[in-house]
């Protein structure tokens, strides 16, 4: 085997077991290793399960047998802290929650224990998810392994530091707003928001009409493979889509070329936010990569997205007021910014509260209309690059005003790797689809990958495993 197998994707690892070159028990240590090395410098991870090494041992004798639950058996997800995985504490990135371990999985871990899948860490995310930066009391700053003064993006933050270095090679991560898409972007993995109710989720919480759960990885094959799993259905979620049996890594295969597809360009979403040169640019070479590859590709803006923007301004202030309700003598231990969200929240009438959640249906019956006439919006994730932790903007100016909308009305939506900027910064485009149509998102997603390549490692990682090939026995 060359290289370092930190660094390889989840269908390699598989293959590599297959032909009995590499075992579970290889993978984990290695990517342990990883962790205890690059960790410190990112603070990506905020628990590591003391069972790790165990169940890759438990999934080495799988595959001696040749009897693994499936293509997922062995494989190392790390799991977002606000996603529960029995044994481990989930304390949503937050001092106000205990350090108890949880005594029961969410749906989405209970599907991927199923499969032989391990489970094995924890990844860093702002007080309860509420922002799009990677910061708390509780866990301190993550960073950017691109360049350690930026943020990776949040509230996924962790689990895409972790995907982009190779402490794993896959992350499952949540999206209210555009937590998993701005993260990817910002570190040049992979990250798939889902249609609302695609992956059963519980508990669903306060930000639970618009909170969906997601893959971050290194390619789009990837989270197609974990996408299948996760989709899988759970009694405990009222609102899950009816389960529909889809493999969505046999889909990315269904055409070659996306000739045909009506696509809608869309560098600004005719938002008055505008998008740095780089972030631009990578938009429009994204739709003209497209357009010579045979998509019918047209400039237009979905309708109402200003307003969809208005709606989340008002619903998500009231889910973090209705957080801290909860929580009461305990809400002076959150995050300042959290609590800033929640006093604006508990101001909003319920008259106010009503009108926009009407007004959500409105926007979102509109932008159907839109999807009869194109496939696919590409558009920017989000306005700027990653973003010094120095030079922070606050308040409106962190506002994700080009994913929101996409959880809004449900949309899937991904951010896909486009390139790098003159300073060697990782840039995402963002690809939109109508409702439901995951696996059109995917499919693009993987077209547009094949055109462009996948992001290389940043530098760090890249020169750890270059050392270890060029290592000889002695």
């Amino acid at each position: 085997m060359d290289g370092d197998i930190c660094d390889l994707t989840i269908q390699e690892l598989n293959d590599l077991y297959r032909a009995g070159k590499a075992s579970p028990i290889d993978a984990v240590t290695a990517i342990l290793k990883r962790i205890e090395l690059l960790d410190p410098s990112v603070n990506a991870f905020c628990q590591i399960s003391a069972d790790a090494v165990d169940m890759a041992r438990a999934s080495e004798e799988r595959w001696q047998r040749k009897q693994p639950l499936g293509p997922l058996d062995g494989i190392p997800v790390s799991i977002k802290d606000n996603v529960a995985v029995a044994g481990l504490a989930t304390r949503y990135g937050s001092r106000a929650i205990d350090a108890s371990p949880s005594t029961t999985d969410s749906p989405c871990v209970a599907r991927l224990r199923e499969v032989g899948a391990i489970c094995f860490g924890k990844t860093t995310l702002p007080d309860f998810a509420h922002k799009i930066v990677t910061d708390s009391p509780l866990t301190g700053i993550t960073r950017n392994p691109w360049d350690r003064e930026r943020t990776p993006g949040g509230s996924s933050g962790g689990a895409a530091a972790a995907v982009a270095l190779g402490m794993g090679p896959a992350a499952i991560g949540t999206d209210g707003g555009g937590s998993i898409r701005i993260p990817a972007a910002f570190t040049g993995t992979f990250g798939f928001k889902p249609s609302f109710g695609r992956v059963p989720h519980a508990p669903r919480g306060p930000f639970g009409l618009m909170s969906h759960v997601g893959p971050m990885t290194r390619c789009v094959g990837d989270a197609a493979r974990l996408l299948t799993v996760i989709t899988r259905p759970d009694s405990r979620d009222w609102y899950a889509l009816p389960f529909e049996a889809s493999d969505y890594e046999l889909g990315l295969k269904c055409q070659p070329t996306p000739g045909g597809i009506r696509i809608a360009c869309s560098p600004a979403l005719g938002l008055n936010v505008a998008p740095e040169p780089d972030v631009q640019n990578a938009v429009l070479q994204a739709v003209e990569t497209f357009r010579q590859l045979g998509a019918h590709v047209q400039s237009e803006d979905p309708p109402g997205i200003a307003r969809c923007n208005a709606v989340h301004a008002t619903l998500w202030p009231a889910c973090c007021s209705q957080l801290t309700d909860g929580l009461t003598d305990r809400a002076a231990s959150l995050d300042p910014s959290l609590q800033a969200y929640a006093n604006a929240g508990a101001a909003i009438s319920r008259e106010a509260l009503l009108a926009a959640l009407i007004e959500r249906g409105e926007l979102g019956a509109a932008v159907n209309v839109f999807f009869e006439r194109y496939d696919l919006v590409i558009c920017p994730v989000y306005p700027r690059i990653a973003m010094r932790l120095a030079d922070l903007p606050a308040g409106d100016d962190l506002f994700p005003h080009f994913t929101a909308w996409c959880n809004q009305l449900g949309l899937p939506a991904a951010s896909v790797f486009a390139g790098t900027t003159a300073e060697g910064l990782p840039l995402g485009i963002q690809i939109v689809g109508g409702r439901h149509a995951d696996a059109l998102v995917l499919w693009a997603s993987h077209i547009f990958e094949l055109a462009v390549g996948r992001a290389p490692l940043p530098g760090v990682a890249r020169s750890l495993s270059a050392s270890r090939a060029n290592c000889k026995p002695h």
